[in-house]
């Protein structure tokens, strides 16, 4: 154990190399267990213990467990870039950012996560939990997720920070994927169309009417469909992939609609769902079947409120700028720590910006306040 280790750039750095140089994308799962094992190590050597190695539909999560938890500490080592980025997309320092596959998005928060804990003089009552497939949903990791924040009196999630300077992210929507499946009749285009179902056009017109129920939900809910100045204000129904027929000279039979919705509250969630669910067919003979639901429940304000004052009142201690909190669309693993109830607080990770894309970046100046932030955020949390 190295409890009360100084927090060290130019250590943290080499240990954000290493990771970023052991490519992790989410669909390669090979790649994901070498990457544990890297992850597992960097965690051993600082925390003093091997992790608990957990594989679930070949999906490699870790977790360290250090007496009865009340903090949970949430990060994720798969990424979105796809092996062999490193060629197009190698791992530099230069003029004060770090660049690399998932450098931001989020080694740099895994990094400061294990650094921070090792610089604290216990970690009794502290639980880690680092997955391997929260790009793609956590569909295997989510029941572990809330299974370790039950009963936790904080979680915090390594996610990048937002705006690119630093803030805090109080607030998340909740995410719902939602397929809409017509059925229709086939026949033969050319000799006898009348005597099909034609599933394209029924989907068209499903099409308009998904995309119309956003207005009625935000009024539902009491919130301004119109009022897009907070990103957790407005309610977004959106038709994405639309497939449809089998053949050029045949009536479709059947046709399919993805449905992407994000929302701010589980009231809205709750009342997309019965709307979706509720939609009826306009073309004679055609029959809809709605599949699929809620994804990830809302982290609503309230959940991160009492640990933003926390955070903002160390800050200000620790001499840094005055913290920003902001509520943003994109779901995390904070949605569901913070949908069983555990007090949440996310966006803790590394500040920079370009997550998922080609400028992707950390600005290395800030890599040690963020870890001394959240050392002080773990050790002030009740036991």
């Amino acid at each position: 154990m190295t409890a009360g280790a100084p927090v060290e750039l130019a250590a943290m750095l080499a240990d954000l190399e290493e990771l970023v140089l052991c490519e992790s994308f989410s669909a390669d799962h090979e790649a994901l267990a070498r990457s544990a094992d890297v992850v597992g190590d960097l965690g051993a050597r600082l925390l003093g213990a091997a992790p608990e190695r957990i594989v679930i539909e070949e999906v490699t999560h870790l977790r360290w467990v250090f007496g009865t938890p009340r903090v949970l500490l949430v990060g994720h080592h798969d990424t979105v870039w796809p092996t062999g980025s490193l060629r197009s997309h190698p791992w530099s320092v230069a003029d004060g950012v770090a660049r690399g596959p998932g450098v931001l998005d989020m080694k740099a928060g895994l990094v400061q996560m294990f650094h921070a804990l090792a610089s604290l003089p216990s970690l009794d009552g502290v639980c880690v939990l680092v997955n391997g497939d929260e790009e793609v949903g956590s569909p295997t990791s989510q029941a572990l997720i809330e299974h370790s924040a039950r009963g936790c009196a904080a979680a915090f999630v390594l996610e990048a920070s937002a705006n690119g300077q630093g803030a805090l992210k109080t607030a998340r929507k909740g995410t719902s994927r939602y397929e809409v499946v017509v059925h229709g009749k086939a026949a033969h285009a050319g000799l006898e169309p009348e005597k099909g179902v034609n599933a394209a056009v029924e989907a068209a017109h499903q099409v308009l009417a998904v995309a119309g129920l956003a207005a009625a939900v935000g009024t539902a809910d009491g919130v301004n469909p119109d009022s897009a100045g907070s990103a957790m204000g407005a309610v977004t129904i959106t038709p994405t992939l639309l497939v449809a027929g089998s053949t050029v000279n045949t009536v479709p039979a059947l046709a399919r609609i993805s449905v992407d919705v994000r929302v701010p509250s589980r009231a809205a969630q709750d009342r997309t769902d019965a709307l979706l669910r509720g939609l009826t067919a306009r073309t004679p003979g055609a029959r809809l079947e709605v599949l699929g639901g809620s994804r990830r429940p809302p982290m609503e304000p309230e959940s991160s409120a009492e640990l933003f004052v926390l955070a903002a009142g160390i800050a200000a201690e620790l001499g840094e700028e005055p913290l920003r909190g902001i509520a943003v669309g994109g779901a995390s693993d904070g949605n569901f720590t913070a949908g069983v109830g555990c007090p949440t607080l996310d966006g803790l990770g590394g500040v920079g910006s370009g997550a998922h894309a080609d400028s992707e970046h950390v600005v290395v100046d800030r890599i040690v306040p963020r870890t001394r932030l959240l050392a002080e955020l773990i050790a002030r949390v009740p036991r």
